[in-house]
């Protein structure tokens, strides 16, 4: 095997895992309502017929003040345990396993009806907890959840005591005040979850998997100590539990650890650190996406699994990928969010930017064609590639017609941001495709009317063009597009970005960072005051940022603050990355012109407060426009294309929408 620990067997003595790799949890959507419980169970069975070993459900809460929102999914009853079995059935005829997840939101709840350890709001909650009264009832009603959870058929349980949520927040300094038996020190702020773990090891008997999530690091003031970590780590493995998973970070920290910018693995050493003082395996966790580096820190660390989540929903086959020794086959996670915890945060079904299949699995069905055709894509771009690979999957025959000298697209100048390297694996996913369901690639071929004539089916995917806006001298020596600045245009030591949209963010985080392509983790560390969590409670230091490179002005014609319509979980992480790299954010602004003194600004209605600011270079990310040259001429041939992507809509660049629709259309065909 090329994967030799990644893919061993874990006997735990009372039941046997596969291999190493853990499905985490992740709140789908499909857990709040009884008429997804199909939905769910396909979702979870093609991750299961996928290979993986063990599978961990999103949250369920035990009781009424423990839902996420109202009505959210509960495990409360046997009736609700009964409606399971077909999830938990799926899974074992695979040949997985399944844990289901029992989690109590705490102050982290959305609605009136929240407690913690102390009422103390969150920063990221309109709605105020009152302090837990009944502690050893809410204990009961945990163990009342995991014994449900083994009549519904569960392998076991996942007791959810990290991120934030209320068995974290008894634990912390920061959120629990309490005097009385459940606080005032750091032994009785352990009291609730060693508890819960005891009584429910000793309701559900020893044949029965109890993980217990814990927070390894909480990146919040007033957190836990490490002393206090790998006490708790102790006391829960002498409690009864069976694996401990790592949890990294509450949802209210300011430290990033799920973005794309995160560098691989960041927080190995942690979980590698508690595994030194248990004897129960101990599972890693954050930004591990690909089965190299998940070998490499299974032979080389005190950890025995790997926990992903994000990349299996964007490749389900990832194990079996591994352990037919096709990696390059994986369609790797980028740590996007834009589908699936940006999707979780609006309280929309979770999918994945790169596989819109996941959690839709009844219904985008992509089965063999019954009659093969010949297709046309135009356009390598993320629209183009889904719909090639989608379609040459299907048994049609496909011919990809490419411009420029390179596939990609919008995710080729991506790859080259600061923090979004790993965009390249999807280059890297599609080249393999391509070549491997024999799709005929044209590069360099722009495709006209006379090319097009003889296919049964047209995808037009042309994508976008930078837009030039109308700014007296917009055709300056000093103005670049923005394609033009991210692929190597000469840009000087102070430049001025018209455009706070995404692309504007990622061209100022292109431009205020080093020559050198990507922090270390040193430098990662030292930019968001990331500590050893032995050396500082809560894991927390000031930061020391690096000096940017450039003077850069981020400009945008509305007033107000810049990047509200940035990503829900990973926008505030581009915000205060240019705030701390000393990014000046101008709003409210307009564009006088540009001339060699540089770029003439005002402000407001009235136009004023006029300014001169004196760069070397002005970048335009004032938006995109659709590529379409194809389609009225088509059109006049009789022929109605599909137009998909940036083509058919060239507002704020939309890769989500661009790969949905290339796959949707292909499905069709």
């Amino acid at each position: 095997m090329s994967y030799p620990h990644l893919l061993a067997p874990l006997d735990l003595g009372f039941t046997t895992l596969r291999n190493r790799v853990v499905m985490g949890s992740m709140h789908t959507g499909l857990e709040d309502r009884a008429r997804d419980t199909d939905r769910l169970a396909a979702y979870f069975a093609e991750r299961a017929r996928g290979g993986v070993g063990l599978i961990i459900t999103g949250g369920y809460a035990p009781n009424r003040t423990g839902w996420l929102l109202p009505f959210a999914a509960q495990l409360v009853s046997s009736a609700e345990a009964r409606r399971h079995r077909s999830i938990t059935a799926a899974v074992h005829e695979a040949g997985g396993k399944i844990l289901l997840q029992v989690l109590h939101a705490g102050r982290y709840a959305y609605h009136p009806f929240s407690v913690s350890a102390s009422s103390i709001k969150a920063p990221i909650n309109p709605f105020r907890p009152r302090a837990l009264r009944d502690v050893d009832g809410t204990i009961d009603d945990f163990v009342r959840c995991a014994t449900l959870a083994r009549e519904a058929g569960y392998d076991g349980v996942e007791i959810m005591g990290s991120e934030g949520y209320l068995l974290n927040q008894f634990l912390a300094p920061r959120t629990n005040r309490r005097t009385d038996a459940w606080g005032g020190t750091a032994q009785k702020r352990r009291r609730f979850p060693v508890e819960i773990v005891r009584r429910t090891r000793a309701a559900v008997g020893d044949d029965f998997i109890v993980c217990y999530r814990m927070s390894m690091a909480d990146y919040v003031e007033d957190g836990q100590s490490w002393d206090e970590i790998v006490a708790l780590a102790t006391e829960v493995e002498a409690a009864g539990a069976t694996l401990l998973n790592t949890g990294i970070g509450w949802h209210e920290s300011r430290v990033p650890t799920i973005v794309t910018s995160v560098p691989n693995s960041a927080f190995v050493d942690i979980s590698n650190a508690v595994a030194d003082h248990v004897t129960i395996p101990v599972v890693a966790s954050n930004r591990i996406n690909m089965p190299a580096v998940a070998e490499q820190i299974l032979a080389e660390g005190q950890v025995q699994l790997i926990s992903m989540a994000r990349p299996l929903l964007a490749d389900p086959d990832w194990v079996a990928k591994a352990s037919a020794n096709a990696a390059d086959e994986i369609n790797t996670c980028i740590a996007c969010n834009q589908a699936c915890l940006d999707h979780a945060f609006a309280h929309k079904t979770v999918s994945c930017l790169l596989n819109p299949r996941a959690g839709h699995e009844t219904k985008l069905v992509l089965g063999p064609t019954r009659r093969a055709k010949r297709v046309a894509v135009v356009g390598a771009g993320p629209a183009g590639l889904a719909a090639a690979v989608t379609a040459a999957q299907r048994g049609h025959r496909v011919t990809l017609f490419e411009a420029g000298a390179t596939i990609g697209g919008q995710f080729d100048l991506a790859r080259r941001i600061p923090g979004k390297e790993e965009f390249a694996e999807t280059i890297r996913y599609y080249t393999r495709m391509l070549d491997k369901h024999g799709v005929d690639v044209r590069l360099g071929t722009r495709a006209d009317v006379d090319a097009l004539a003889g296919f049964d089916e047209i995808v037009l995917a042309t994508g976008v063009r930078p837009r030039l806006p109308d700014i007296p001298g917009i055709d300056h020596p000093m103005v670049l597009s923005y394609a033009e600045a991210i692929t190597g245009g000469c840009v000087g030591d102070s430049v001025a970005v018209i455009g706070a949209g995404g692309i504007g963010f990622d061209v100022s985080e292109l431009l205020v960072t080093d020559e050198s392509p990507t922090l270390n983790l040193k430098e990662w560390k030292a930019e968001w005051g990331v500590a050893d969590p032995a050396e500082a409670r809560g894991a927390l230091i000031p930061p020391v940022p690096a000096p940017p490179a450039r003077r850069v002005y981020l400009l945008q014609r509305t007033a107000g603050p810049q990047g509200r319509r940035l990503g829900k979980t990973s926008g505030w992480v581009h915000r205060a990355s240019l705030k701390a790299k000393g990014v000046e954010q101008l709003s409210g602004v307009n564009y006088e012109r540009i001339d060699d003194a540089g770029l003439h600004i005002s402000f407001g209605r009235r136009r004023t407060g006029a300014r001169v600011l004196e760069v070397d270079n002005v970048v335009v990310c004032a938006g995109q426009e659709s590529v379409r040259d194809l389609v009225d001429a088509l059109r006049v041939r009789g022929v109605e294309p599909h137009v998909i992507g940036g083509a058919a809509v060239a507002a704020e660049l939309d890769a989500k929408r661009a790969i949905r629709q290339g796959t949707e259309v292909a499905a069709t065909l």
